[in-house]
């Protein structure tokens, strides 16, 4: 079954990658920084590192609606790769990457079928914004990741 709806999403980003990394793994933080991040709620801590642990989301674009999810964490390689299950309203997979070398460059791969009714009812005609409304809150949240580390945006896609 192909995915109905695959992205890549890159920040690059003049701080350093542990900075970075910190951020992006402290996934219940989010909402402190992170527009578009209504609530995340930790359901299972998962052991020391975090592999299985499982979070609630709930995000908010510039739409009128909400959608949330719960992410199963399935693969943590320190400083390089956090990977996930999505499952409820979004069901797929979500895998972050980070690498150094002057800058920190971050990519998002984020692999998804909607699961709410209404929006596979919609989505001949409405998936253009759905994918305005996930690229706005990811734009946001690489603006967002720069301010809360002091940093600059250097690129973003």
């Amino acid at each position: 079954m192909r995915p109905a709806y695959r992205f890549l999403t890159t920040w690059v980003l003049d701080a350093p990658r542990e900075e970075v990394w910190q951020a992006v793994s402290e996934v219940e933080r989010w909402p402190e920084w992170w527009r578009g991040v209504e609530a995340v709620q930790e359901l299972e801590h998962g052991d020391d590192d975090g592999l299985g642990s499982v979070y609630r989301h709930r995000w908010r674009s510039r739409l009128p609606y909400t959608v949330g999810f719960d992410m199963r964490t399935t693969r943590i390689e320190r400083l390089h790769v956090l990977e996930g299950e999505a499952s409820g309203e979004l069901q797929g997979f979500g895998r972050w990457r980070f690498y150094e070398d002057e800058a920190t460059a971050v990519t998002y791969e984020w692999v998804v079928r909607t699961r709410r009714p209404w929006m596979n009812a919609v989505a001949p005609v409405g998936r253009p914004v759905f994918v305005w409304s996930h690229n706005v809150v990811m734009r946001w949240g690489g603006e967002c990741l720069a301010r809360r580390l002091g940093a600059r945006l250097l690129a973003r896609s």
